[in-house]
C-alpha cells in the first residue's frame, strides 16, 4: 500500500526525532464514492481521503490536518479531487492525482460548513453550496482561486447539486422539496446567478392550476358588498410575503424529489419518493410526467415505489432503490417500461458511471462498492467491501506486527493484514458486543456482548479464525475486556459493576476463577504483571456521582489462583477480600481514566473537568477503609474532553488520547510528551480505542464516530526509546513462548464447539448469506441459558438447604401447627357477635407483611384522596372561571319571566357592567358631536346675524336661538326610514347620530358604532327596567296568592274537601342563581361523615333527648289541658264544624225502658243536635262563599298578570328588533371599514411591490448601462485586433518587397497556409457507449488545440519546407510573421467567442430592462384602478331602510334581484312621473295609428304597382320566346311533305328488319358470351386455389414482416425496402390522383363542348312565318 502524504506540517510537531506516519487507513464511505479518473475511486473516512485503484485494489491515502473531511468532488479531465474541513469558516482544499500535492486553496466566508461541492464538466468552475447560516451557493473559479458569483437563499436546503454535462452554464439543486435550475451568465470578466424554481405537480401526477396572486384576473366582480380584492389584502400582508402567500385550504402536497440526472439535450430526469419519474425539458423548465407502462409482475413481487438513486444511459437511465436491484428505464416519447439489469442484494444508495462509461459503480447503503464492467462478457467485481456498522473495538494479535482484529456493534469480527489493511478472514456473530481483548499467552481472543457473554477465539490461522466457546457471565452487558500483561488472567467488567476473573489459559477451558463486586459504571480496569513477580495486581476506577468524585479498587490476583480458586472464593463464587488484598482509594475530583504504574506505588489519572494529568502516590503501609490521594504530580494536557489513558508493553510510555482525536506519548516519569499525532478529530467524537504492539512499532487507532481505523508507524525511531521496549520485548516474548507453544498446541488439538461460527476468508469469492455454522449459533444463543453467577448462586443455595435440612423441617412443622391454631381460632371468631368479633387481617402472623400492606393500602388511598381532591380542584377553579365570566360579571343577570296561565316567556338582556374606557369614549363621542353643533350653529350666526343689532335684540335673539336649538335638534332626528331602526320607540335619543348618508370617512364610521353600541346599550336598559317592574310585579303577585292560599287550606280542611290547592312558584329559570346553590336533597350520594363529627352529632342528640325528656316530665298543666279541653281555654267559630253533642248514656236502652225525664233530655239533645246542624250549614256556605271569592280574586289577578306579560313579550320582540337593526348597521359599518383596511392594505402593497419594481428597473437600467458601455470597450478591441490582423495580411508584400515577386507570391501562398491539427480520435466502442458524446470545448482544452497548432507550426517552419533559392534570413523572418500572424488569428477568434457572448448577455439585461417595465405599467395600472375603486367604494355607502309590509306591491312576481345601477327616490316623484309618461304614451299611440294607416296605403299601391311591372315583362318574355321559337327540319318536312304517313310506314318496316337482324346476332353473341363464362368460371377456381395458396404464404409472410417491423421500431430505424415500397405507393398513389383528375377534367371538357354546340346552334337565324 503506497503511503499516504501529510497535507500540511502538523501543527503538534515538537522538536523531537521521533514522529509518527500514517502506515494505511481503513475506513468505509460514508458520503458518495467518486471517480478520480477511469481506473480509480475515492471518497472520504474520518480525516483522510482513500483512494482505491480498481484493477490493482491498491490504496492511497490523503489527510486533512485541519480536522475530519467534510464534501469531496472530483474533476477527472483535470484529474484533481476537491474537498473542504468541518473547521469555524472552513476551507476547500484542491488536490492533484496521483501526485497528492496541493494545487490550491479556497477561502470564502462561510461561517459553518459545506454541504455539496461539484465540478463542471469542461472549464475550471467548482460550486459549492453551504449550510446555515448563510446558505449560499458560490460558483468558483477554482485554478485562480476565486469567487466568480455567489447567491444566499436563507432557509433552502439543497440534497444534491450538479452541472449540465453539455452546459456549464446550467447548475440544479434539487432538495427534498424543489428543484431549481440555476443560469450562469458571463460578460467578459463578470458573472452572475439567475435562479429559476421548477413547477412540480401534486402527489398523484397532476398540476396545480396556480392563479395570479398579484394580479388575479378571475375574481369575481361583487357590486353591493364592494370590490373583491386577493387573499393577500384581505389577510393584511403589505411586504414580500404577499407575493407568496397561500391560504391553508390552497396548499396541496408536491412532489419530493430524489434524484436527478441531466441528459445530452440538456433535459433533466428526475426521481421522485412518490414513484413518479419526471422529465424537466432544460430550455423552458417544462414538467412531464412519464407514464409507466406495466408489463407482467415479476414472479418474486419485487414493485421499485421511489428510487434512491439514477444514473443516465442511452435511452433511458440505470436507477436503484433499497431492494437491492438495479433497474433499466427504457423511456421512449412519454412513457417507461422498467427491466431488471442487475441485483445486488445489497440496498444501493448511489450510482455512477466511469468516465469511459465501461464500468458502473455502484455503492451500497453499508458502504461496499461494487464495479459492473460493460462488455461482451459483464463482470461484478466487489472492490470494496464494508463492514457491518462502526469499529467498537479494536486489538493486536500477539505479537502485535502481523495481524490485527476489530469488532463491529453487530458482531462481524475482522481480521486484518497489519502490513497493507487488507482484510483476510470475517466472523459473523450476530448478536449485539461490546468489547474485544487478544491473549498475550495464546493465539486467542475474547469479545464481549450486550448480553453478557465472553465468546472465545482460535486465531492461530488468521486467515480461518475459529469460534471455540462461549461463557454466559451475568445477565448484563459486558463493558470491559483486559488481559493482564503475561496473559494469565482474562478480567470482565459489567454494567453492573461486577469484574470477573477468568483463567486465560485455553487449556483451562477458560475456567471462571471468581468476581469481584464493585461500583456501578466502571470507567477502566489496569493490571500490572511483571516478569519479576508472580502475581497481578488489579486496578479498577468508577464513579460517584452523588460526590462528585472517583473511587479506585485495588486487588491481587496470584499465579496459583486457578490451583486454590476454591478457597480464594466463597461457594456464590466472589473472591474473598482478605486473600485478594484489597484496598480502597479516593480522589477528591472526578476521573475519566486511571491506570496502575509498573512501580506498583503510583497511580495515573487523567482529569475529566479539567485538563490535567495526575500522578498519585499509593501509601507503602497496609490500611483499613477508604484512602483519599492526593496529586503528586500534576501536567496540564493539551487535549481537551475526556481522555485515556493507556501504559505501553514496557511501562515507560504513558500513551493518551482524548476527545480531541490526538494520541499523545509520554515519559511515564516527567508526563512530558515527545510524540504526538492528530490521526481523528473533534468533530468525530475523538479517539475510541488505541492498542500498541509488545515492540511498539505498530500502533493501532480508531475513531468513536468517523468509522476509521487508523495504522500508524514510527518515521524516526530509535536510540534509547526504541532499545528499552525491545529489549522489554525480547524478555517478554522469551518468557511467553513455552506458555503459548502449550496453549496453541492445545488449541490445535481441540475440536471446535457445536455453536461455532463460519469464517469467511477475504480473498474467497464472498456470499452475503449466513452460513451453516452462523446458524447453528442463532440456534444456540436463542437457548434459554443461565448465567454462571446465577448459577453459582443456585449451587450455593441448594448446598445450604442441604445442610439445614433438618432444622427447615422442624420449621415447617411448627410453621404447620400455628397455621392450624390459627384456623381454629378464625373459625371461632366467626361465632362472636359484631362487637367482639376481629377483622381478618387481624390474624396474620407476619407483622411486616401486615404493616407492608395497611401502608401499601394507605398510600392508595391518600393517591385517590389527592387524585379525587386535585379534580375537585380542578372543576371547582373551573366552575369560578365559568361563574365569573357568565354570572359575577354581569350587571344584569340574566333570567326569565313565566306567564300564571299562558306558556309565554320571556327573557331580559343579560348586560355587563360598561368599563370605564367605554363609557369616556361614548363621553369623548357625545362633546364631539355637540362641538360640531354648536360649530354648525355659530356659521349660521355669522351669515345670518346683522352687525348693528343691539344687545337687548341680541338678548332676544338668544332665546329665539335657544328656541331654534330645540326645533333644529328635533329636525336633525331623521325620520325611520332613514333611521334604518325603531329605537326612538324606547325613548331612546338619536339626535346626534349621523346621517346614514354622510358616513364617508373612517373616524366617522367608528363613531357611529360606539353611539349605535351606546343606543343598544340604552334600550336594552330600558326594557330591562319594564321586566324589572314585572318581576317584582310577579313577586307581589306569589306573595298575595300565598297569602290567600293560607286562608283556603285553612277552608278547605275545615270543609273536609279533597281539592288541592294551586301554589304558584318560581321556577329555575325564573331564579337562575338557584342553580349555582347545591340543596341537599339533590345529593343522591350518600354523605361522608368523619368519626369524630359522627361522636358529636350523636354527642349532641343524646344531650337533646335527655333534655325533651326532662321537660316532658314536669310539664303537668299542659298535659291536663290537652286531656280536658284539647288544649285551649276557649271554643273558636271554626270548631263548630267539628263540635259533637255528646248522647245521653240512656240512649243506649230501648225506647220503652226511658223515663220521663229521661224523655225531655232526649228532646232537649235534639234541639241542641239541630241548632248546631243549623250554625253548621250556615257557616259552611260562608266558608263556600269565601273560598269561591278568594279563588276569583287569585285568578283575576294573574290573568291581569298574564296580559302584562303578554304586552311585555311584544316589547321583548320589539326591543330585539331594534337591536338586531342596530346590529346589522354596526356589521354594515364594521364590513365598510374592514374593506377600507382590506384596500388599504392592498394600495400599500401595490405601493411598496411599485417601489421594489422600480428598484429593480434602477438596477436593471445600470445593469444594461454597465454591459452597453463594456461592450463598446470590447467590440472596440475586437475592431483593433481585427484591423491589426487585416494590416498584417496586408502589409505582407510590403514586408518582403525587397525579394523577386515569385517568391514573394510563393511566401503568401505558405502565408496562408495553415496546418491541419488532426484531433484526437475517440475509440469507436467508446463513443458508442458514451451518451454525451463531445462535449463543449474548455479553456483547457482550447489551450491544448493552440498547443498543438503551435506544433504543427514548428513542422511548417522547419527549413525543408523553405523555397528553393530563399535565404534563410527571409524564411526566419517569414516564420515570425506567419507565426504572429496565427496568433493574431487565435485571438480574434477569442475575441469574437467573448463578443458574441457579450451581445448575448446585454440582449438578456434588456429583456428583463423590458420586463420590469411590463411589471411596473401593470402595477400602475393596478394602483390606478385600485384608487377609483376606493373612491367609489367611498361614495358608494350602504344603508338600511325600513319600508312596511305590502306599501308596494309587484305584479306577476316579478322580483327584482339586482340592484346594481338603482338609486334611491321619492315615490311620490316617479309616480308623476309615470303619470305624464301614461299621458304622451296615449298621445303617441293615437299619432301612430294614423301614421299606420297611411303606411298602410302608400304599400299597397307599390304593391298593385309591382305587380303590373312584373306582368309587362311576362308577356314580353313570352313574345320574345316565340320569335326565337326553334324550327326544325322534322318539322318543316311534316308540313312540306304530302304523303307523310306513308313515308313513316316505309322507316317503321326497315327499323323491324333492322330489330331482327339485331337480335339474331344477340342470341349468337350470348351463345358465345355463355361458353367464354364457362371457360372464366374454370379459370376462376383455379385463381381461387392459387390465391388461397398465395393467402397462406401472405399470411406466414406477414408475421415475419410484423416481426421484422417490430425489430425495426425497437432498433428506432426502418429497412430501405420499406422506403422504397413507400415511395413506390406514393408515386401510385399521386398517378391514380392524376389519372382521377384527368377523367373529370375530361367530362368537364366534352360538358362545356356540349354548352358550346348549344349555344351554337342557339344562334342559327329563326324561322319566323311570314
Amino acid at each position: 500500500m503506497a503511503q499516504g502524504r501529510e497535507v500540511e506540517e502538523n501543527p503538534y510537531a515538537i522538536a523531537s526525532s521521533a514522529s509518527l506516519s500514517v502506515r494505511w487507513v481503513q475506513g468505509f464511505p460514508k458520503q458518495n464514492v467518486h471517480f478520480v479518473n477511469d481506473g480509480t475511486i475515492c471518497y472520504p473516512s474520518g480525516n483522510f481521503i482513500i483512494f482505491i485503484n480498481i484493477a490493482t485494489k491498491k490504496k492511497t491515502v490523503l489527510q486533512c490536518m485541519n480536522g475530519i473531511v467534510g464534501v469531496v468532488a472530483t474533476n477527472v479531465p483535470y484529474e484533481v479531487v476537491a474537498f473542504s474541513d468541518r473547521k469555524l469558516k472552513p476551507l476547500i482544499y484542491i488536490y492533484n492525482f496521483p501526485g497528492l500535492t496541493r494545487r490550491t486553496k479556497l477561502k470564502g466566508n462561510v461561517l459553518l460548513d459545506y454541504t455539496l461541492l461539484s465540478f463542471s464538466y469542461c472549464g475550471t468552475y467548482l460550486a459549492s453550496y453551504s449550510s446555515l447560516p448563510e446558505f449560499e451557493l458560490a460558483v468558483w473559479n477554482w485554478e485562480l482561486g476565486v469567487i466568480l458569483c455567489k447567491k444566499s437563499q436563507p432557509g433552502v436546503d439543497v440534497s444534491q447539486m450538479t452541472f449540465n454535462p453539455m452546459n456549464w452554464h446550467q447548475l440544479c439543486l434539487s432538495s427534498p422539496s424543489s428543484v431549481t435550475v440555476w443560469t450562469i451568465e458571463r460578460s467578459n470578466q463578470e458573472h452572475y446567478l439567475k435562479a429559476k424554481s421548477v413547477k412540480l405537480p401534486m402527489e398523484d401526477g397532476s398540476f396545480l392550476n396556480e392563479k395570479d396572486t398579484i394580479f388575479p384576473d378571475s375574481l369575481p366582480k361583487d357590486l353591493i358588498h364592494g370590490p373583491v380584492l386577493p387573499l393577500s389584502a384581505i389577510a393584511g400582508l403589505v411586504g414580500e410575503e404577499a407575493e407568496t402567500f397561500r391560504p391553508k385550504d390552497d396548499l396541496y402536497p408536491l412532489l419530493h424529489p430524489t434524484m436527478h440526472c441531466w441528459t445530452p439535450t440538456s433535459d433533466l430526469y428526475v426521481g421522485c419518493e412518490e414513484g413518479h419519474l419526471l422529465v424537466i425539458t432544460g430550455e423552458n423548465l417544462k414538467v412531464t410526467v412519464l407514464d409507466k407502462i406495466e408489463d407482467l409482475p415479476p414472479m418474486d413481487g419485487r414493485n421499485l415505489v421511489s428510487p434512491l438513486t439514477m444514473v443516465y444511459q442511452k435511452g433511458g437511465v440505470l436507477a436503484s432503490g433499497i431492494d437491492g436491484f438495479v433497474y433499466s428505464f427504457i423511456i421512449k416519447d412519454s412513457n417507461y417500461r422498467v427491466e431488471d439489469f442487475l441485483q445486488v442484494e445489497e440496498p444501493l444508495e448511489y450510482l455512477m458511471f466511469s468516465p469511459s462509461y465501461k464500468m458502473l459503480l455502484m455503492q451500497t447503503d453499508k458502504g461496499s462498492v461494487y464495479i459492473y464492467t460493460f462488455g461482451e462478457e459483464p463482470t461484478l467485481d466487489k472492490v470494496l467491501k464494508a463492514c457491518d456498522g462502526k469499529f467498537q473495538a479494536i486489538d493486536l494479535i500477539t505479537p502485535g506486527n502481523e495481524y490485527c482484529m476489530t469488532l463491529t456493534h453487530s458482531g462481524e469480527v475482522c481480521v486484518w493484514c497489519i502490513e497493507d489493511g487488507a482484510c483476510v478472514s470475517r466472523i459473523y456473530l450476530n448478536t449485539p458486543t461490546t468489547v474485544l481483548a487478544c491473549s498475550p499467552s495464546s493465539l486467542s481472543a475474547a469479545v464481549g456482548t450486550m448480553g453478557g457473554s465472553v465468546h472465545y477465539f482460535d486465531i492461530r490461522d488468521a486467515k480461518s479464525a475459529q469460534h471455540v466457546q462461549k461463557a454466559f457471565l451475568s445477565g448484563s452487558s459486558i463493558q470491559h475486556l483486559l488481559y493482564d500483561q503475561r496473559g494469565m488472567y482474562l478480567l470482565a467488567g459489567t454494567s453492573e459493576g461486577y469484574v470477573f476473573v477468568i483463567n486465560a489459559n485455553p487449556s483451562s477451558s477458560f475456567e471462571i476463577l471468581g468476581f469481584i463486586e464493585v461500583g456501578k459504571g466502571i470507567l477502566q480496569i489496569s493490571t500490572v504483571s511483571l516478569l519479576e513477580t508472580d502475581i497481578v495486581e488489579v486496578m479498577v476506577l468508577f464513579p460517584l456521582p452523588e460526590t462528585g468524585r472517583s473511587r479506585l479498587e485495588i486487588f491481587t490476583l496470584p499465579r496459583i489462583l486457578p490451583q486454590v480458586s476454591g478457597s480464594f472464593a466463597d461457594e456464590r463464587g466472589r473472591l474473598r477480600d482478605t486473600f485478594i488484598h484489597k484496598f480502597l482509594y479516593e480522589i477528591e475530583h472526578s476521573l475519566s481514566s486511571a491506570v496502575l504504574g509498573f512501580q506498583s506505588n503510583r497511580v495515573y489519572g487523567f482529569c475529566s473537568e479539567v485538563p490535567y494529568i495526575c500522578s498519585y502516590l499509593l501509601p507503602e503501609t497496609e490500611h483499613t477503609g477508604i484512602c483519599i490521594l492526593k496529586p503528586y504530580q500534576k501536567v496540564q494536557s493539551k487535549q481537551y474532553g475526556p481522555g485515556v489513558l493507556s501504559l505501553s508493553t514496557h511501562g515507560s510510555w504513558l500513551i493518551t488520547r482524548a476527545k480531541c482525536g490526538t494520541l499523545c506519548i509520554r515519559d511515564i516519569h516527567t508526563l512530558e510528551t515527545f510524540v504526538r499525532y492528530r490521526s481523528h478529530s473533534h468533530q468525530g467524537h475523538g479517539i475510541q480505542s488505541m492498542r500498541i504492539s509488545m515492540d511498539g512499532q505498530n500502533i493501532l487507532v480508531n475513531g468513536r464516530d468517523d468509522g476509521t481505523l487508523v495504522c500508524l508507524k514510527w518515521r524516526k525511531f530509535g536510540g534509547n526509546l526504541a532499545s528499552e521496549i525491545l529489549e522489554y520485548y525480547q524478555r517478554l516474548l522469551t518468557s511467553l513462548s513455552s506458555t503459548m507453544e502449550e496453549e496453541n498446541n492445545y488449541l490445535s488439538t481441540r475440536q471446535s464447539d457445536s455453536s461455532g461460527v463460519g469464517s469467511e476468508p477475504e480473498h474467497t469469492n464472498m456470499n452475503l448469506s449466513v452460513d451453516s455454522s452462523q446458524e447453528e449459533l442463532a440456534q444456540v444463543d436463542n437457548m434459554k441459558e443461565i448465567p454462571w453467577i446465577q448459577q453459582k448462586n443456585e449451587e450455593a443455595i441448594k448446598k445450604e438447604v442441604k445442610l439445614f435440612s433438618n432444622k427447615r423441617k422442624e420449621i415447617k412443622r411448627g410453621i404447620k401447627a400455628l397455621a392450624k391454631t390459627v384456623l381454629n381460632m378464625m373459625e371461632e371468631n366467626e361465632t362472636e357477635g359484631n362487637i367482639a368479633k376481629l377483622e381478618q387481617w387481624e390474624f396474620g402472623l407476619d407483622l411486616e407483611e401486615l404493616e407492608r400492606l395497611q401502608n401499601e393500602s394507605e398510600e392508595e388511598v391518600a393517591k385517590i384522596r389527592k387524585d379525587v381532591e386535585m379534580y375537585n380542584l380542578a372543576e371547582s377553579y373551573l366552575t369560578e372561571l365559568i361563574k365569573e365570566e357568565c354570572w359575577n360579571s354581569m350587571a344584569v343577570k340574566g333570567r326569565a319571566l313565566k306567564g300564571f296561565h299562558i306558556p309565554y316567556v320571556v327573557e331580559n338582556f343579560p348586560m355587563k357592567e360598561r368599563t370605564d374606557e367605554e363609557l369616556e369614549e361614548v363621553k369623548r363621542i357625545l362633546q364631539h358631536k355637540k362641538i360640531e353643533t354648536e360649530c354648525l350653529k355659530l356659521r349660521k350666526e355669522i351669515v345670518e346675524v346683522q352687525s348693528g343689532i343691539t344687545s337687548v335684540k341680541k338678548h332676544h335673539e338668544e332665546e329665539d336661538e335657544e328656541e331654534e336649538e330645540d326645533t333644529a335638534v328635533r329636525d336633525t332626528s331623521l325620520p325611520n326610514y332613514l333611521l334604518g331602526s325603531l329605537s326612538t320607540d324606547f325613548g331612546v335619543s338619536v339626535s346626534l347620530l349621523s346621517s346614514q348618508l354622510e358616513l364617508h370617512s373612517r373616524e366617522e364610521k367608528i363613531n357611529q358604532i360606539i353611539l349605535l353600541k351606546d343606543i343598544i346599550y340604552k334600550v336594552k336598559t330600558v326594557f330591562n327596567s319594564e321586566f324589572d317592574a314585572a318581576y317584582k310585579q310577579k313577586e307581589f303577585e306569589i306573595t298575595r296568592v300565598k297569602e290567600r292560599n293560607v286562608r283556603i287550606q285553612e277552608i278547605i280542611l275545615d270543609l273536609e274537601l279533597e281539592e288541592s290547592v294551586w301554589q304558584p312558584e318560581f321556577e329555575d329559570c325564573e331564579k337562575p342563581e338557584r342553580t349555582l346553590v347545591v340543596e341537599d336533597s339533590e345529593i343522591s350520594a350518600q354523605k361522608h361523615v368523619k368519626p369524630w363529627q359522627k361522636a358529636k352529632t350523636e354527642l349532641i342528640m343524646t344531650h337533646k333527648m335527655e333534655q325533651w325528656l326532662l321537660s316532658q316530665a314536669s310539664d303537668t298543666r299542659h298535659r291536663a289541658l290537652m286531656d280536658m279541653m284539647g288544649g285551649v281555654l276557649e271554643v273558636k267559630k271554626e270548631d263548630i264544624l267539628r263540635m259533637v253533642i255528646p248522647q245521653p248514656a240512656f240512649m243506649a236502652k230501648p225506647d220503652a225502658l226511658w223515663t220521663e225525664e229521661e224523655r225531655k233530655q232526649f228532646k232537649e239533645y235534639e234541639k241542641k243536635v239541630k241548632e248546631l246542624n243549623e250554625e253548621r250549614d250556615k257557616y259552611r256556605k260562608s266558608l263556600e262563599a269565601e273560598l269561591k271569592k278568594l279563588q276569583n280574586s287569585i285568578q283575576e289577578s294573574t290573568q291581569s298578570f298574564d296580559e302584562h306579560l303578554k304586552r311585555l313579550f311584544e316589547r321583548r320582540v320589539k326591543a330585539e328588533m331594534v337591536v338586531n337593526q342596530e346590529e346589522l348597521k354596526i356589521n354594515n359599518l364594521v364590513f365598510s371599514l374592514l374593506l377600507d383596511e382590506e384596500i388599504s392594505s392592498r394600495e400599500t402593497f401595490l405601493n411598496n411591490y411599485l417601489k421594489r419594481k422600480q428598484g429593480e428597473k434602477t438596477q436593471t437600467s445600470e445593469a444594461i448601462q454597465k454591459s452597453r458601455e463594456e461592450l463598446d470597450v470590447y467590440k472596440e478591441q475586437y475592431d483593433n485586433l481585427l484591423a491589426e490582423d487585416k494590416v498584417l495580411d496586408r502589409s505582407f508584400k510590403k514586408e518582403f518587397s525587397e525579394i523577386p515577386s515569385h517568391q514573394v507570391d510563393m511566401l503568401y501562398k505558405l502565408f496562408k497556409r495553415r496546418p491541419r491539427v488532426h484531433k484526437p480520435k475517440t475509440p469507436t466502442d467508446t463513443t458508442s457507449i458514451v451518451p454525451f458524446g463531445e462535449r463543449p470545448g474548455s479553456g483547457k482544452l482550447n489551450a491544448d488545440a493552440f498547443a498543438q497548432l503551435m506544433k504543427a507550426m514548428d513542422d511548417l517552419d522547419n527549413i525543408n519546407n523553405m523555397p528553393e533559392g530563399l535565404n534563410p534570413l527571409v524564411w526566419s523572418h517569414f516564420c515570425a510573421t506567419r507565426r504572429a500572424k496565427v496568433e493574431n488569428e487565435q485571438k480574434v477568434k477569442q475575441k469574437a467567442a467573448g463578443l458574441t457572448e457579450m451581445v448575448a448577455f446585454h440582449r438578456r439585461r434588456v429583456d428583463e430592462d423590458e420586463k420590469v417595465h411590463q411589471e411596473i405599467e401593470k402595477v400602475s395600472h393596478e394602483l390606478i384602478l385600485l384608487q377609483e375603486e376606493k373612491v367609489k367604494f367611498q361614495l358608494n355607502l350602504t344603508i338600511q331602510i325600513l319600508l312596511k309590509q305590502g306599501q308596494v306591491e309587484v305584479e306577476n312576481f316579478q322580483l327584482l334581484l339586482d340592484y346594481s345601477d338603482a338609486i334611491l327616490i321619492n315615490r311620490n316623484i316617479i309616480e308623476d312621473l309615470n303619470s305624464v309618461i301614461r299621458t304622451q304614451g296615449q298621445k303617441k299611440v293615437s299619432s301612430m295609428m294614423e301614421s299606420k294607416d297611411i303606411h298602410k296605403g302608400i304599400f299597397q299601391i307599390e304593391w298593385e304597382h309591382k305587380k303590373m311591372e312584373m306582368e309587362m315583362e311576362d308577356l314580353n318574355q313570352k313574345a320574345w320566346d316565340i320569335q326565337m321559337l326553334f324550327f326544325s327540319r322534322e318539322r318543316q318536312k311534316f308540313l312540306n311533305e304530302p304523303n307523310y304517313d306513308t313515308l313513316i310506314a316505309i322507316q317503321i318496316g326497315i327499323m323491324e328488319q333492322t330489330i331482327a337482324v339485331l337480335d339474331k346476332t344477340h342470341k349468337k353473341n350470348v351463345e358465345n358470351c355463355k361458353k367464354l363464362l364457362k371457360k372464366l368460371e374454370k379459370v376462376s377456381n383455379q385463381k381461387d386455389i392459387a390465391n388461397y395458396t398465395l393467402s397462406c404464404n401472405l399470411r406466414d409472410e406477414l408475421v415475419a414482416v410484423s416481426e421484422r417491423k417490430d425489430i425495426c421500431n425497437a432498433m428506432g430505424s426502418q429497412l430501405t425496402w420499406e422506403k422504397i415500397a413507400k415511395e413506390h405507393y406514393e408515386n401510385m398513389m399521386q398517378q391514380q390522383k392524376l389519372r382521377n383528375t384527368s377523367k373529370e377534367q375530361a367530362k368537364q371538357i366534352s360538358i362545356l363542348q356540349a354548352e358550346v354546340e348549344r349555344l351554337r346552334m342557339k344562334t342559327f337565324p329563326a324561322l319566323v312565318p311570314l
